[in-house]
């Protein structure tokens, strides 16, 4: 018998957690069964934080609808909700006029930050264990991530790798900029690598730094308030950020344009996020739109190869002389590679094909949940209402019969679609905490600006 077993020895797992499961399956980013979960569950939350959690609504929520869902009054239900968001299950969200709570996925989310938290009573070790079983072993939670379209993280191009090319005409768009981000965040902070982390419990660490996952904005405000990370200055974020291309870090973070949450800066030993990419196949809903290119000035020295994150490089010998070969259906548009390159050979181009990246969360869950046939879990949301049931499974078959997915491809009818939708009642929470007043626009002219400088 093994120390998880032994652990749960005797221990009946109840209803309420398979309930919990349950409801965090319904959302885009998934939580496939798995024993492995319920175990994870049990030692994360109560039987009484579980029977709540698996109430709550998909999307943005007020305190006020929380409280008629979970029957509570004000102070008790406050309680509740800021209990949840001490354990990383719940965002806390709150302007001059809002107070709103969005229900954190399994990962990337509450995995990551039960890693963070400094006052988690539970052994590290065990959870760390069942993390590994779960999210790398069992494969079924990161399939099902990698299967999201969009992706809900995607990678940061390097900025001094395109300054440094020599008569570049490639720009990088603001919200491929890490610097833009840092720049424009009004508040920042910075939690341990959960990879990293996880790995140094399993007796596999690195020697790259821990303390490297940023936050930024409305999240960065939830995890300092529920001291699950530390409040940082722009300066700080930078030097963490500079460290990290220095060490040959990956940034990945939130593949959105606007109010960026996350950007964790990553390596290829530890990084879940790029094992997968390798182990489920590549996905240029992943890469940024930049793919690496190699000159006609090789040495063949092979530092590219060994620094590249996603083995995406080997070296090869052409006309009896040794050059690196890129792989361009597996590149990442990182810009590593063009870092170490002693004799500055390799360059950053932007691809024919470009992606379309979200403008916000709302934009990017949305056209998941029409992808993976799940819009009606975010309509109809009240977990414990049997009409709101019997309209999920109905709008589900109307979903399916209907063009939907065709309308999320295209362009022009998917951005009149997002632009009615968000205008909705329901989404009033989000509304109200990321734009109040301003104008929202879910027309994507980023790259007709492109074509039109010719960049």
């Amino acid at each position: 018998m093994n120390k998880i077993e032994m652990y749960f020895m005797g221990h009946l797992t109840p209803k309420k957690f398979s309930k919990l499961q349950e409801r965090l399956d319904k959302a885009v980013q998934n939580a496939p069964e798995s024993e492995s979960l319920l175990k994870i569950l049990k030692i994360l939350f109560t039987t009484e934080e579980a029977n709540y959690a698996y109430q709550l609504p998909l999307s943005f929520f007020t305190l006020e609808e929380a409280m008629k869902i979970l029957k509570k009054n004000k102070i008790d239900c406050l309680a509740i909700l800021n209990n949840l968001a001490d354990k990383g299950f719940l965002f806390d969200f709150e302007n001059s006029t809002t107070k709103a709570f969005f229900v954190a996925p399994p990962m990337p989310g509450f995995f990551e930050f039960a890693l963070m938290r400094t006052n988690g009573n539970f052994d590290k070790k065990i959870l760390c264990e069942l993390f590994q079983e779960y999210v790398n072993n069992e494969d079924d939670l990161l399939k099902s991530l990698m299967d999201n379209n969009p992706l809900a993280g995607r990678v940061f191009i390097q900025e001094n790798a395109i300054e440094k090319q020599k008569n570049s005409k490639s720009v990088i768009l603001d919200y491929e900029k890490v610097s833009h981000i840092i720049n424009n965040s009004a508040e920042i902070s910075v939690g341990l690598c959960y990879c990293r982390h996880k790995k140094e419990h399993l007796g596999k660490a690195c020697n790259n730094p821990q303390r490297t996952c940023l936050s930024f904005n409305q999240v960065a405000k939830s995890l300092i308030k529920h001291k699950i990370s530390e409040k940082i200055t722009k300066k700080e974020a930078f030097e963490i950020i500079n460290d990290s291309i220095n060490r040959g870090l990956v940034q990945i973070g939130d593949n959105i344009q606007n109010d960026v949450n996350v950007i964790c800066n990553c390596c290829s030993c530890c990084c879940t996020v790029l094992e997968s990419y390798q182990k489920f196949g590549y996905s240029d809903n992943f890469t940024s739109n930049f793919i690496s290119e190699c000159g006609d000035n090789c040495i063949g020295c092979g530092l590219c190869k060994a620094k590249c994150p996603v083995n995406s490089i080997t070296i090869e010998k052409k006309k009896g002389k040794k050059e690196a070969f890129i792989e361009k259906n597996k590149c990442i548009g990182c810009g590593i590679c063009v870092n170490i390159c002693p004799k500055n050979n390799l360059s950053l181009i932007r691809k024919d094909k470009l992606k379309i990246v979200p403008k916000d969360t709302f934009e990017r869950i949305v056209l998941q949940a029409i992808n993976k046939g799940k819009l009606q879990n975010y309509i109809f949301e009240n977990q414990t209402s049997i009409t709101q049931n019997i309209l999920r499974k109905f709008l589900k078959v109307i979903l399916t019969l209907s063009p939907l997915k065709f309308l999320a491809a295209n362009k022009q009818l998917k951005s009149k679609f997002l632009n009615m939708l968000i205008k909705q009642k329901k989404f009033s929470a989000f509304r109200n905490i990321y734009y109040k007043d301003q104008k929202i626009n879910y027309n994507h002219d980023e790259f007709d600006r492109i074509k039109n400088k010719n960049l």
